[in-house]
């Protein structure tokens, strides 16, 4: 798709809505788009918490070894892989509501096929059902609450899902620990359902993304759905100026079609791709999906233990949150991806030590589970929400769903990649260097954010998209 290099507008003119408006401006009907939206991110949490906890009792229950262990595990990633993949196509033909609607009914189905489950085979399937959910929900619901909320609360409302997604972990945890006293797994699972439920009859009220049916050319509509958004005629008539000007300037190429003829497009998309890498090697879904394990490495070998300590990590992962979205509005994505890779550089590195000269006080155990934890608030404050933010910002009108596709599976497969190979890494590297190697990656990824990530606070994806092709260096696009 050939794009017209238009050079991006002035500071002062891109952030005119910024200053004309407030957050005080902000209609009821966005926060109620957006928590419906986010119950994806509820689910999307709950799916990655709920094998923590019911993996000890499905080794039990089934007699299984450590490769079926890491299968039942990474099976998740490899629905989502492919689900995020598919969903480009669903939410680019069909719409970004739809694809909330099949997320919903997958979600339910492979949680209802997990509970029946009599064998790990069936639940290897459940778990790629449920896979495909995630996949299609980390997709879509970054790209639609980018989509329907002004940009002086973008960050704020994306953060918000992933707010969610960590109440969601959360969640799972606390209910792995509570049915762990009756040892059943299938009531793990089978908790999902109901936010399920509710996710598939809170989209059904929740309207199309005004983007989505501008590159329809439904104008039109996109407009009346604007106008329910937005506190005035004249926030809606700049935003649809924007919004109509981005369509016009592209042709009817396809994504893929963009993709080969434009540079600056395989620039987005490449930034994107090594984002979601960088998140995925930061260590953070090792915690999460290993966190048992890693509490019994670090000196706690009473289950129960490992599990409350699981509970912890919840709660500091959604507590962190919250954090994130109360400052990445005000302070900017870049200062807050800075402090982040640092304190899970300091959580990793002082996790090694204490595991290389052995936790064998009660003082080195707690001081292991408080720097595991400083890792855990660290990612949940920056890379956590932040980088879902990013990808979704930095992909032009055309090409989002693509873009936003191929970033989103890159985690995935790198997320599924590390699940499936991280107990055989652990045997061989020992915890000690496991946790090292984390330790230096995150401080890698300081000087990768230096040189490579952009603002966004407060800049309009359209503003975002001039800079792009016009050749602006990636660091530089929020400019």
């Amino acid at each position: 798709m050939a794009v017209s290099p238009i050079g991006p507008r002035s500071s002062s003119e891109n952030r005119e809505p910024a200053q004309e408006y407030s957050n005080a401006d902000i209609v009821p009907m966005v926060w109620v788009t957006t928590a419906l939206a986010a119950v994806a991110g509820l689910l999307f949490g709950m799916d990655t918490g709920v094998i923590s906890g019911a993996l000890p009792l499905i080794r039990n229950e089934f007699h299984i070894t450590q490769g079926t262990e890491e299968w039942i595990v990474s099976s998740m990633m490899f629905g989502a892989a492919i689900g995020a993949l598919g969903s480009g196509w669903i939410s680019r033909v069909l719409g970004r509501k739809l694809a909330l609607i099949a997320a919903s009914v997958l979600f339910f189905l492979g949680a209802l096929i997990a509970v029946l489950s009599f064998s790990t085979d069936v639940l290897i399937i459940a778990r790629i059902l449920l896979g495909l959910a995630v996949g299609i929900a980390s997709f879509t619901a970054p790209l639609y609450l980018s989509e329907i909320t002004p940009e002086r609360i973008r960050g704020m409302t994306i953060s918000c899902y992933q707010l969610m997604v960590t109440t969601g972990i959360l969640a799972a945890f606390a209910s792995d620990l509570a049915f762990s006293y009756i040892n059943s797994w299938r009531w793990m699972f089978g908790i999902l359902m109901i936010p399920a439920a509710v996710l598939f009859v809170g989209v059904i009220m929740i309207p199309n993304s005004p983007r989505w049916l501008a590159s329809r050319d439904r104008f039109e509509e996109a407009r009346t759905v604007l106008s329910k958004l937005r506190a005035s005629r004249g926030e809606v008539d700049h935003e649809m100026k924007e919004i109509t000007s981005a369509v016009k300037d592209e042709d009817n190429k396809q994504s893929w079609g963009l993709f080969f003829s434009n540079r600056n497009f395989r620039r987005s998309v490449t930034l994107g791709i090594v984002l979601q890498v960088v998140q995925q090697l930061t260590g953070i879904n090792v915690m999460m999906f290993y966190a048992p394990r890693i509490f019994e490495l670090s000196g706690f070998h009473d289950t129960s233990a490992q599990l409350w300590s699981t509970v912890l990590v919840g709660l500091v992962n959604m507590l962190a949150t919250i954090v994130a979205i109360g400052f990445v509005d005000r302070l900017g994505r870049k200062p807050m991806l800075y402090a982040g890779f640092l304190i899970m550089a300091i959580g990793m590195g002082v996790v090694s030590f204490i595991m290389h000269i052995g936790p064998d006080t009660p003082f080195l155990q707690y001081s292991a589970m408080t720097a595991l934890m400083l890792f855990i608030a660290g990612f949940a404050m920056s890379a956590g929400p932040l980088i879902w933010t990013l990808c979704a910002e930095i992909q032009p009108l055309k090409g989002r769903d693509f873009g936003i596709a191929c970033s989103t599976v890159a985690n995935w497969v790198a997320n599924m990649i590390i699940a499936a190979f991280f107990l055989s890494l652990l045997n061989v590297m020992g915890g000690p260097n496991t946790f090292l190697m984390i330790a230096i990656l995150n401080i890698v990824f300081i000087f990768f954010t230096v040189y490579f990530v952009p603002e966004t606070k407060g800049v309009s994806l359209e503003h975002i998209e001039k800079n792009l092709m016009s050749d602006v260096p990636l660091r530089k696009l929020g400019k």
